[in-house]
């Protein structure tokens, strides 16, 4: 089986990116968010799908 190349790169940065914070997710996450406020790009957002109804199971005494 062939490795994929973008597939290697990628995941060859992201171990990097978690190297720099120790593998802390909350500290990954406040670098992310700052350099999302820092940058100039627009975010786009969507409207939450509606939930879907699941029906009731009637349970028996």
């Amino acid at each position: 089986m062939t490795l994929d190349p973008i597939l290697s790169e990628v995941r060859r940065v992201r171990e990097a990116y978690a190297q720099q914070f120790n593998g802390d997710v909350r500290l990954m996450m406040n670098d992310l968010r700052k350099r999302h406020s820092e940058s100039d790009r627009q975010s786009a957002s969507r409207e939450p799908k509606p939930r879907r109804k699941v029906p009731q199971i009637e349970r028996v005494p």
